[in-house]
């Protein structure tokens, strides 16, 4: 076993729909801990652990166990943490890996109380642990709990948002006229209505991919680099319009409410925003959720 970073696999792309992020997770967690070479913690440097190289899924049974103490709870996530913000990269993956049994909890919790794509509710959980994994104080007891909360908070914070936003008839892209209804898809609507100037071509296609297309509010969020939240509060603005115009009010977008571009940047430099990447998570994780 060694105590240093390790490659992270290549994915390729199946022919089914695109894993959710914690399996993905799952998956590379499961790459980084497979002999011959699992990234391992010295147990030499933790009360409590062996004395010798302990890898981080054992390490994660032990710590998950009811007869660990809290203080080699502690003192392990410590010394995950700090590789984690100084090596970056497997380590970072490593950490969440360790954490994944509570980020499932979390999730499957929020998403019972939400009709949200699983995929936007579990991308949130993650981007809320990566977030406290980079600022959470490491002098203070019981910092998986911490963690866990961290997760949690974001999660409920995108669950509360999504409550607040009301969500337009199925059939509001063919309520203009009766004749329209027979002659018109839902692509076509929204084509319209960027032809009459009621919403922006960025806000007809977030329309078209996340109501029509089955693609989920984070992965289109990654592709565009913008978070998760502020693509929510985009289709709702839209959607908004977008109703208005098709009940029969044609006034113009509210003085406070402009129409937001977005621009998508090139692939080359583009890094998802929809999960932050405050410890350094690497390209293949960073993917989980696009």
């Amino acid at each position: 076993m060694t105590d240093e970073t390790s490659p992270l696999p290549v994915r390729t792309a199946g022919a089914n729909a695109p894993a959710l992020p914690l399996t993905t997770l799952r998956d590379c967690f499961a790459f980084l801990v497979t002999d011959p070479d699992p990234l391992a913690l010295d147990g030499t440097r933790v009360p409590g652990l062996p004395d010798r190289l302990v890898a981080l899924d054992e390490l994660r049974d032990r710590l998950l166990a009811r007869s660990c103490p809290q203080a080699t709870s502690d003192a392990a996530w410590k010394a995950v943490i700090r590789r984690a913000r100084a090596r970056r990269g497997a380590w970072t993956v490593g950490a969440a890996g360790m954490a994944l049994p509570a980020l499932r909890a979390v999730a499957s919790r929020l998403g019972e109380h939400s009709d949200l794509d699983p995929a936007d509710v579990q991308a949130e959980v993650l981007t809320g642990f990566l977030t406290a994994l980079a600022t959470v104080r490491l002098d203070l007891p019981r910092i998986v709990v911490r963690l866990r909360w961290a997760a949690y908070r974001a999660g409920l914070d995108l669950l509360t948002q999504s409550l607040e936003i009301p969500h337009p008839d199925p059939g509001l892209f063919q309520t203009r006229t009766v004749a329209q209804t027979r002659a018109d898809s839902p692509h076509e609507v929204l084509t319209g209505a960027v032809a009459d100037g009621v919403l922006t071509e960025t806000e007809a296609a977030l329309v078209a991919a996340t109501r029509l297309d089955d693609v989920s509010v984070a992965a289109w969020a990654a592709r565009h680099a913008t978070p998760v939240r502020t693509v929510y509060r985009l289709r709702d603005r839209a959607e908004r319009r977008l109703v208005d115009h098709l009940a029969g009010h044609h006034g113009p977008a509210p003085a406070d409410e402009p129409p937001t571009r977005l621009t998508r940047p090139p692939a080359s430099s583009a890094t998802p925003a929809a999960a932050p990447d405050p410890a350094g998570v690497p390209s293949e994780v960073a993917g989980v959720l696009a």
